[in-house]
């Protein structure tokens, strides 16, 4: 007996549905809700409130904040309530710079919020620029200030508005994406106060946690400074103060690259770690303007979870991208003992302080670490010595040391007394050319088996801060400043 063929094609049909069917199991007519549907978030936030009482107590306040780059545990509250108070005041960049800087909660950057999916944030902001800094007679001047959220979905006109010193602003939201956000000042010039250190970050978990569970979890935050000697020539603490470079800031040429607002900070502070372990970084780019290409030497990120939300995975990455405001979460391996630098792998940030390292010893020994800015042990004050001293520790400790001995190329301690300032201008300007008519180049050269100096492309300027570092360290007692880098 024969079927038509419609007949048949309507059984084969059936009999697909129902293999289809029993494969997808008993739950395959019931999608999976949407996590993202605008339905289930909360969309209408309260009004902001301007003006309530002025706040003079800590500038920080709330369980679910951290300091630094280790990270507390998520507060389990489903309200967060949180205070940053604005506040100017003078922190370190880098060794003998002190800098003119706006906060949020008095740090650079600002502390860290932790929370999750679903959770309510009540934030609360006293505009506090208009009180005196302990014992610091010079800093800026009391201005607009506001708070701008990325994680937040509200009307910027409303909960973003600019605060005059002394009054506060409150106003609460309710975190609807999970994420990496970040946090900064959006009174005009933006780019002004995001420069001057008025960023933070807002981790916000999934509701359902981490699909994976770390070890250690740190965070890991991204900026650039723009610093020049203050005009007025006024000090602190005996040492010059430096301010905002509005003309290098609007032409993107930053003087520093720094992780969690400081040159080398977590070189000198490393991240502790343990073989085996899985560790868990939250990395976030401020900018205002530079792109971060972020690695860790010596291991590959397992998991990377763009802008911080476990939806955007990818696996086994070497660097992760990121543009000003983007974020990722990176997960890794510490497969043996050792010091894991992490560095902006766009190496002309790395040069300016962008480094910090993940270590297994408790105690670290002298190492000789590729990518490694090691700072000397003191550093000069004045501002052309002190721009001299991190462009000699970016670009020239992995062939020279300070009184460590030679290197691929000569110890540097004393140079100052066996060369006249005219020389090392010349050599510094063009290396090459000096090669082919200068006597001691030449001997140069040959003692240092024939491996020439590369030409840095060093500016008039730049030539002169390194002289000043140079004049300085031969200035110091026999010993006293040292430096040893890379290879």
């Amino acid at each position: 007996m024969t079927f038509p063929a419609a007949a048949r094609s309507r059984a084969s049909a059936l009999a697909f549905a129902l293999v289809a069917t029993l494969l997808a199991g008993p739950h395959a007519a019931a999608q999976a809700p949407d996590k993202y549907d605008p339905a289930r978030m909360d969309l209408k936030p309260t009004p902001a409130k301007v003006g309530g009482p002025r706040h003079s107590g800590a500038f920080a306040l709330g369980e679910s904040l951290s300091f630094g780059a280790a990270l507390k545990p998520l507060d389990p509250s489903p309200v967060k309530t949180i205070r940053l108070d604005t506040t100017h005041k003078i922190i370190e960049i880098a060794p003998g710079v002190k800098f003119s800087a706006w906060t949020f909660g008095d740090t650079v950057p600002g502390p860290t919020v932790r929370a999750r999916v679903g959770d309510k944030i009540r934030f609360s902001m006293t505009n506090r620029s208009d009180e005196p800094v302990p014992g610091v007679k010079v800093t800026a001047a009391p201005m607009m200030h506001s708070m701008d959220f990325h994680a937040a979905m509200v009307s910027p006109q409303d909960k973003y508005r600019s605060v005059a010193p002394g009054q506060t602003i409150e106003f609460e939201f309710t975190l609807n994406y999970p994420g990496m956000f970040m946090y900064h000042c959006g009174t005009p010039m933006i780019l002004e106060h995001i420069a001057s250190g008025m960023y933070g970050a807002v981790i916000v978990e999934p509701r359902e946690g981490y699909p994976t569970k770390a070890d250690r979890e740190y965070v890991v935050i991204q900026s650039e400074f723009y610093a020049r000697p203050d005009p007025a020539k006024r000090k602190v603490g005996g040492q010059p103060l430096y301010v905002l470079d509005t003309d290098r800031l609007r032409t993107s040429q930053p003087t520093h690259t720094v992780f969690n607002g400081a040159h080398n900070g977590m070189v000198k502070n490393p991240l502790p770690a343990k073989p085996g372990e899985r560790v868990r970084l939250f990395v976030l780019n401020v900018g205002p303007s530079k792109t971060s290409s972020f690695h860790v030497v010596g291991t590959i990120f397992d998991r990377v979870w763009f802008d911080g939300n476990p939806d955007n995975q990818m696996r086994g990455m070497q660097t992760v991208l990121l543009g000003s405001s983007n974020a990722a979460i990176v997960e890794f391996l510490i497969p043996e003992d050792g010091s894991y630098i992490m560095v902006d792998h766009h190496f002309a940030n790395a040069s300016q302080g962008a480094i910090g390292l993940i270590s297994t010893s408790a105690k670290l020994e002298k190492q000789d670490l590729e990518h490694h800015n090691m700072e000397a042990t003191k550093s000069p004050t004045e501002p052309e010595a002190v721009q001299g001293k991190l462009a000699f520790e970016s670009k020239c400790l992995a062939c020279h040391s300070i009184g460590e001995g030679k290197k691929l190329g000569p110890d540097l301690a004393g140079v100052t007394q066996r060369r006249k300032a005219d020389w090392l201008t010349r050599w510094l300007k063009s290396p090459e050319k000096m090669l082919e008519t200068d006597a001691d180049a030449k001997a140069m050269l040959k003692e240092y088996n024939n491996l020439p100096m590369p030409n840095q492309s060093l500016t008039d300027a730049e030539i002169r801060q390194f002289i000043k570092y140079f004049q300085w360290i031969d200035a110091q007692p026999a010993g006293s400043v040292k430096a040893q880098g890379g290879h």
